[in-house]
């Protein structure tokens, strides 16, 4: 943008989100660190990621509408949680 032969810089006030500390960003990036965060981040490992989604054990098979409605009801009074 230029207004009569200056260039003018949108800046935007952004917090650090690891330090917490105030800096100025250009309008439109989306950095989250600070110049001096963004150093020190580059020293720590990169983070994993696993080569699958985790999954849970399954054991037997599902239940059906019988079997559930045979188990126990447990109630209490009413107004005594």
């Amino acid at each position: 943008m230029e207004v009569e032969g200056f260039e003018v810089i949108q800046l935007e006030l952004k917090y650090c989100e690891r330090c917490g500390g105030l800096w100025l960003r250009l309008h439109d990036v989306q950095d989250v660190y600070c110049a001096l965060c963004v150093v020190e981040m580059l020293d720590l490992p990169a983070p994993r990621r696993s080569a699958s989604r985790t999954r849970l054990p399954v054991t037997g098979g599902v239940q059906t509408g019988q079997e559930t409605a045979s188990a126990p009801v447990f109630c209490g009074k009413a107004g005594t949680a």
